[in-house]
């Protein structure tokens, strides 16, 4: 009589065999996310410096600093992963972060300058950011690992946990004071 494999043992031996030979669909895919991020990193060097200038806080004009600088190396990161896949390293437009970052612009456009509201509006606009991007990151790790890749997921995961760690910065620096600050503030009003 012969032993019939249990489904999770014939996932986990697809998984490897996909993995061994190559799945030419998901592969296709995860360079488009690559893609996509690329071009996304390159779209917050441009961003960030704006933010920066529009914000009121030495601790938030430090912190957007501090994550340009990342995302340069983040950038210089994902070079390394196309190199490694023997891909060239190009952008594909990512509409999810041109979308967010226009959300960004207008929310310092509809916030008074010097305000604490408008620095609550710029670190709103960082988290949403941040979030997609941990979405993102934390999804390429998982597929590099599952297509057998675990030096382009090792690369990613390092970004990944910078994405997390500014995350918790952009959410301490609200908590210590600018939200509070910011709820202070008196309503402007708009002139007819």
């Amino acid at each position: 009589m012969a032993k019939t494999k249990s489904p999770a043992r014939n996932k986990k031996a697809a998984v490897s065999a996909g993995a061994a030979k190559g799945n030419s669909q998901l592969e296709k895919y995860f360079h488009d996310a690559l893609k996509d991020i690329y071009w996304a990193e390159k779209a917050l060097t441009k961003a960030l410096p704006k933010l920066k200038r529009a914000s009121t806080t030495d601790q938030l004009q430090t912190a957007i600093d501090t994550h340009l600088e990342q995302t340069r190396e983040q950038i210089t990161r994902l070079e390394e992963v196309f190199q490694l896949l023997g891909k060239k390293a190009q952008g594909k437009k990512c509409e999810a972060m041109e979308g967010l970052v226009k959300e960004g612009e207008e929310a310092v456009e509809s916030t008074e300058k010097g305000s604490m509201t408008r620095d609550v509006a710029i670190i709103v606009a960082c988290q949403k950011v941040e979030h997609y991007e941990i979405a993102t990151y934390g999804s390429l790790v998982q597929l590099a690992r599952t297509m057998g890749n675990a030096d382009v997921a090792n690369v990613l995961e390092t970004t990944l946990e910078e994405e997390k760690e500014t995350d918790l910065l952009l959410t301490s620096i609200a908590e210590n004071n600018i939200n509070w600050e910011a709820e202070q503030e008196e309503e402007v009003e708009e002139e007819a």
